[in-house]
């Protein structure tokens, strides 16, 4: 889950002091109010040491509001109603997820999930992929799907992102040809070149788009529509974010989501063990649906 942080500030109008001071007023109690309103809409933990990140990423949602501080902008945000309330409050969590990708990250996940797909004997196959970001995922797991599943079986990836600016980004399935991760026989095969105006980038070709269903999910919402039961879920570098309490709220409602016996991939640093009720460890970072 990247962005490029860049934290606004003008000359400091203190004669002599050699400091600076930040554009808006930002105070320890509003970064307080910031980790309350991001856990309590997104289930996301801010340690103490990100208050630079969240005024870096939160300023714009400022300006773009006219708002002369932190203080009036989070009020504002607070007492807001209607559509436009709803509006902002996607613009301040898009602010504060992170989204770091590329294709085939964590290549050996892929390795199993094709070794996993090639002995599928089911005449269709689910997959959610959650955390999908700007798609690179998403796309890398539709390619797998389409290079190690036999003919024939019907597939449905749904990617899902509780941040809507990314999600766009993966819908319309365009990069630049220099990716990371993407081999060149690959990308001959599950992408078009761009010409012209477009040299440099690729299109993801629509046969591998169509596999994918994009939509916009937030793990604490209390109802999850997703529909049928999934054999494979990614859910790689997402709890990280999360506290105890919400990791086991959030893994108990996708272990609902799952076939029994169907697969769970992680990131390489998150733990599960203690959920054995839930999930065995089947490989590295791999769990299996109790």
């Amino acid at each position: 889950m990247s962005a490029v942080l860049s934290v606004s500030t003008e000359p400091s109008r203190a004669a002599g002091s050699g400091a600076s001071e930040q554009e808006f007023n930002f105070g320890a109690g509003d970064f307080e109010r910031v980790r309350s309103l991001i856990y309590e809409r997104a289930g996301i933990s801010l340690h103490a040491g990100k208050q630079a990140m969240v005024y870096s990423r939160l300023s714009r949602r400022l300006r773009e509001t006219s708002h002369r501080s932190f203080s009036a902008y989070l009020q504002w945000l607070e007492r807001a109603t209607g559509a436009s309330a709803d509006q902002e409050w996607q613009e301040f969590i898009n602010c504060l997820t992170t989204n770091l990708t590329s294709f085939f990250r964590e290549e050996h996940h892929f390795h199993a999930l094709a070794t996993e797909l090639a002995a599928h004997t089911g005449s269709s196959l689910r997959v959610w992929c959650n955390a999908a970001s700007t798609g690179e995922e998403p796309y890398t797991i539709a390619m797998t799907v389409a290079e190690s599943l036999r003919a024939g079986v019907s597939a449905k990836i749904v990617a899902s992102d509780i941040d809507t600016n990314v999600l766009a980004t993966a819908a319309r399935g365009v990069y630049p040809i220099d990716s990371r991760g993407l081999a060149a026989d690959r990308q001959r095969r599950h992408f078009l070149r761009g010409k012209g105006d477009n040299s440099g980038f690729m299109r993801v070709k629509p046969e591998l788009a169509k596999l994918i269903e994009f939509r916009s999910h937030n793990l604490m919402d209390t109802r999850w529509s997703l529909g049928d039961p999934f054999d494979i879920v990614f859910c790689r570098n997402v709890m990280i974010y999360f506290d105890g309490p919400t990791q086991r709220s959030v893994l108990e409602r996708i272990h609902g989501t799952m076939k029994p016996k169907s697969l769970l991939f992680v990131g390489h640093s998150e733990n599960f063990t203690e959920s054995k009720d839930l999930f065995r460890l089947r490989g590295k970072t791999i769990y299996e649906r109790v």
